[in-house]
Formats: structure tokens, sequence, C-alpha cells
């Protein structure tokens, strides 16, 4: 393997100006919502098919093998300070995610993970503020806010239960994905380096990690049968190397308000499964559902500016 190269300059610096919506950007943001819609079928896998008790184990094994393909298909290792960087963004985006989403689908019905999921681009708006200077636009804010609100009317109910453990590990999950967009979005990419060199960087580095502390805190690894071998065959391609491909690319490409709530997605794919085995959906129900929708397809757009008619008359 060989080594990338950094240009003098540091990475190259991203627009975060967000244009009007165009072809080539429809594009990029229908490829990067494969990668939270696809993530909407970890709750049923997980509960269905995955051993409880193991969500270390689960988590290194949806990104160690994966980053390791990665790399062995790029063959390009990190340099100068992108090897402390791919750690840091490695712990975040995988190797603190991935366990702590499996906890919260363990320990709690998949509204309440999905309602505290949604809750990520109000984070990613707040932090964006801090570490990229970028202010979020009342438009985005309103969206995001109504998009919660949306979510939590498909999939909270009087039944659902909250569970502290399983509350703390979604809202931390939450966290660090929001913290993990808005470092790749500040520190870009180094000259030479695509999605895949990236997303093989922090897949090995957070698998890595997870492997002692896999063997350490939960011991031998689970039995895994036939539904177990396709659960963690499935998370870790379509829902770990793939998705997460397809995932920080898009962060690269787009606004940080525009492809922070496409993690709205994931409950909504989550809330069509659930339908097509058998659940059935309230009026208030699918009202949120498509206010969730509406809230996704309305923070990839600019806010709609005053006609040259209404601009006049408030000059007079």
């Amino acid at each position: 393997m060989h080594t990338s190269t950094e240009r003098a300059a540091g990475p190259p610096r991203i627009s975060y100006a967000q244009p009007a919506l165009h072809a080539r950007q429809s594009a990029t943001v229908a490829l990067t919502a494969l990668a939270p819609a696809s993530w909407g079928t970890t709750y049923v896998v997980t509960t269905q098919l995955l051993p409880p008790g193991h969500p270390l184990f689960a988590g290194m094994l949806r990104a160690l093998p994966g980053g390791l393909l990665a790399l062995a298909i790029t063959r390009v290792l990190p340099c100068g300070d992108w090897w402390w960087k791919a750690v840091v963004l490695g712990a975040l985006n995988i190797g603190a995610l991935y366990p702590l989403l499996f906890v919260a689908a363990q320990r709690l019905p998949g509204g309440v993970a999905a309602t505290l999921g949604a809750t990520q681009p109000l984070l990613v708006a707040g932090l964006a503020v801090v570490l990229l200077h970028v202010r979020p636009t009342a438009w985005r804010l309103t969206w995001g806010v109504l998009g919660v609100v949306g979510v939590g009317l498909v999939v909270l109910g009087p039944q659902a239960r909250l569970d502290v453990v399983g509350v703390l590990a979604g809202l931390g999950g939450t966290a660090t994905m929001a913290a993990g967009i808005v470092l790749t979005k500040r520190w870009g990419l180094p000259a030479g380096v695509g999605p895949l060199t990236l997303t093989g960087w922090q897949l090995a580095a957070g698998g890595l990690l997870l492997l002692p502390l896999a063997l350490v805190v939960e011991g031998a690894p689970p039995h895994i049968d036939a539904g177990a071998a396709g659960g963690y065959l499935w998370l870790g391609s379509v829902g770990g190397l793939i998705a997460s491909t397809l995932w920080f690319r898009g962060i690269g490409k787009l606004p940080v308000g525009a492809s922070a709530p496409l993690v709205l997605l994931s409950p909504l794919v989550a809330t069509v499964i659930g339908v097509v085995l058998g659940e059935s959906l309230s009026l208030l129900q699918t009202f949120g559902f498509v206010l969730a929708l509406a809230a996704l397809l309305a923070a990839q757009l600019n806010a709609p500016r005053p006609s040259r008619r209404v601009r006049e008359g408030r000059i007079r």
C-alpha cells in the first residue's frame, strides 16, 4: 500500500453555499439518500436476526471486514494529520455509533429509537455554527423541527416504553454521528483520496477500536446461525461499506444543511417495513409520515425568495 499525499495548502476547500437544487445535485441527493434508507433496516434485522446482548461484537463485525476490504481495494493509507483524523472520524462515525445504535435497537421500541435519531439535523445545525461558522437558515431549522414532529407522530404511541440506558444510547449515537458529519465536512478530503478510501479508513479504525472491547466486555462471540450470518452480512455490506461510501461522498458534495435531514429516511423506511410486515398506520401516523417526508424534501431547497413586486413594496 502507499500513502496519500496532501497539498501544502491542506485539503481542498469546500463551498458551503447552498445553490438551488439542479439535476446534478438531485442525483447526489438521491445516491446519498440510499445510505439512511438502508440504515432503516437496522432495527428489524437486529431484533429479528441477530443474537441479543452483543452490541460491540455486532458493531465490530459490521465495520472491520468492510474496512479491510476497502483498504485492499484502494491500497491507500492515511498520511500526516490524517492518521489521527481517520481515528477520530472512525471512533465517532463507526466505533461509538454502531454499538450505541445496536444498544438502542435492543432496549427501545423502534419508534423511540427512531425519534431520538430524527433530532440529528438539529444537532448538526448547532455544531455547524461552532465548527463550520455556518448559520442555519430559519427555513431549514423550521423544517428540521417539523421533521422530528413528523417522525414522532409516526412512531410514538401510548405503548412506547422509555428505558434509560436505551435512551442514553440513542442520544449518544445521534450526537456522535452529528459530530462525525460536521468534522467530515470541516476536514474535507486530502488530495487524491476518494469516498471509498475515506470509508475504508473509518471502518477499519472503528472496527479495530471495537475488537478488543468486544472481547473484554462481551467475551466469546455469540453463536451465529444462518439467520444471524445473513443479518451480519447485510449490515456489513449494504448497511456498512456501501452505505457509508455513499454517505461520505454525499457529505463532501452537499451543503451540511441538506445532507443531515436525509437521516429522516431511516425511521420512515423502518415504518414502511413495519407496514409490509402487517402493521397499519392511523390517520395521525399517516399525516406524520407525510410531514416528515415533506421536511426531508424541503430541506434540500433554499427558502423561497420574495417576488420582485413584494421586494419593491417593502422598499417603498
